[in-house]
């Protein structure tokens, strides 16, 4: 669990929004673009939950709809939510 006010690179987190299998949600704002997002954390290094992830985040990168995230960024521990955008992180 992250406490609140920790910081992840650029984005200063403010209150965990929902945890389940596949990672842990919090609020956070994004201080280089002063944006709200939501960063979502893997909960271990799995290599099997690491592939799945990424399967997801192309499979999202290559859809195009104004109710649909878009896939910016690819790492491997965090997905970064914004109301229109998604910018997902593998990695911290």
């Amino acid at each position: 669990m992250i406490v609140p006010g920790s910081r992840l690179g650029p984005y200063d987190t403010l209150s965990p929004l929902g945890a389940g299998g596949f990672g842990e949600v919090y609020k956070a704002r994004d201080t280089r673009l002063d944006r709200t997002v939501a960063i979502k954390i893997l909960p271990s290094a799995d290599p099997e939950l690491k592939a799945r992830f990424e399967r997801e985040a192309k499979a999202i990168a290559a859809l195009t709809h104004p109710h649909i995230f878009s896939v910016t960024r690819l790492s491997s521990t965090m997905v970064i939510h914004t109301e229109r955008r998604c910018d997902i992180f593998v990695g911290r």
